[in-house]
């Protein structure tokens, strides 16, 4: 397998990564791609780390954590093996702050994704979409206090658009928080 630094970070990722969004299969978008559960989820990710691919990304929002869940079980007793990688601020709900990248949707998102997922860290957490309502610098803020705690290793963004990247990044370069490395 071929690994390549993960954007401007010092980690290693392969050139492939598993892509966990079959785990689970609930409801009529996700229950459509696949309903991959424990037992073949960990055959399944037997066979990446024998060919030497140990990236897993998932997202909250595929079938509204069970990815998440199924993942956490097939990686179970071998988190020194793998990188994970979720995304998180598509709608999870109906509240008002169910969706987004708030302070507090950021902080429930990470501790309810390190539950799912069995662990008490992520490799890289992405955003899986940009919210123009909530303050970049609160975004930023919010981000760089989950790394300083040891939730998150990087983060990274899904789905932005290159003024939404640049305005992140120069936020983050002027507060000295951490920057985006995947897009």
């Amino acid at each position: 397998m071929e690994y390549r630094r993960l954007g401007a970070s010092g980690l290693k990722v392969p050139a492939l990564s598993f892509g966990a969004g079959t785990f689970g299969g609930q409801g009529p978008l996700f229950g459509a791609w696949g309903n991959t559960e424990a037992k073949e989820a960990r055959r399944l990710v037997d066979i990446c780390l024998e060919a030497g691919l140990n990236l897993f990304d998932t997202a909250d929002v595929y079938s509204n954590g069970a990815s998440e869940a199924v993942l956490g079980e097939a990686i179970k007793g071998r988190r020194d093996q793998v990188l994970i990688s979720t995304k998180t601020s598509l709608p999870m709900g109906d509240g008002p702050n169910d969706a987004g990248s708030s302070r507090s949707r950021l902080i429930k998102a990470t501790e309810d994704a390190l539950r799912r997922l069995g662990t008490d860290y992520i490799d890289l957490l992405q955003l899986h979409a940009f919210d123009a309502g909530t303050p970049v610098e609160e975004v930023l803020a919010t981000l760089d206090q989950l790394v300083r705690a040891g939730k998150l290793r990087h983060v990274g963004v899904s789905n932005f658009s290159g003024w939404q990247l640049m305005k992140s990044l120069a936020t983050a370069e002027k507060h000295g928080w951490p920057r985006y490395v995947a897009h």
